[in-house]
């Protein structure tokens, strides 16, 4: 049996939001719960139907260190029982990679009214657009902000990034900061992240 702990109830509630979000995007998702290097800290990693991973860390600890669970039985167990000490939920597949811990590297932080704006009207292109299945891929994957920090190349966020952030409900009033690694994007604000591969372009072969 995985055991979960999180001694602090205001740190519980926000899991148990996180979690209900998930489950509100994805009924069927599944959330992965890995325990901090020594830091004292959990973090819960969860597919969208963006293609995107969202995150969250509280304080705690887990056991074992590193486990997948249904997300629905991980809030049943946050905002049900609630106690200090849970199950997570019987293990289960985690569908897919998680980006790196180290490497990352600040690019820059963008107004939260500017992500706001441009994800508003990403939805109304999207409401015009969707199809039986949703809005199409290519619109998901437009590029819709471009961070370009001190050093480094320019950062490309989609469209899909922002209606994660949203869907989430993450963004309140603070900027939201961006950071990448030469494969991955990462887009933190106050209430949890964002994650995703980079598409990187190729150079042309001579």
């Amino acid at each position: 049996m995985s055991t979960l702990r999180i001694p602090d109830q205001g740190e519980r509630s926000d899991l148990g939001a996180f979690v209900a979000r998930v489950v509100r995007l994805d009924v069927a998702s599944v959330v992965r719960l890995r325990a901090g290097a020594g830091a004292g800290t959990v973090t819960a990693w969860a597919s969208t139907p963006f293609d995107v991973l969202a995150t969250r860390t509280v304080h705690g600890t887990l056991d074992p260190g590193d486990v997948a669970v249904p997300a629905q039985a991980l809030l049943t167990a946050l905002t049900i029982e609630r106690a200090e000490t849970v199950d997570p939920g019987v293990p289960t597949l985690w569908p897919g990679d998680l980006p790196p811990e180290t490497g990352w590297a600040a690019v820059d932080a963008v107004p939260a009214a500017e992500v706001e704006g441009v994800t508003e009207r990403g939805l109304a292109v999207a409401r015009e657009n969707a199809g039986p299945m949703g809005p199409p891929a290519s619109l998901l994957d437009q590029t819709v902000l471009t961070v370009q920090g001190k050093a480094g190349p320019p950062v490309k966020v989609p469209l899909r990034c922002l209606f994660a952030l949203s869907g989430m409900g993450f963004v309140d009033e603070e900027p939201v900061r961006v950071s990448a690694t030469g494969s991955w994007l990462r887009l933190d604000a106050r209430y949890g992240a964002v994650v995703r591969r980079r598409v990187m372009s190729l150079p042309l072969l001579v």
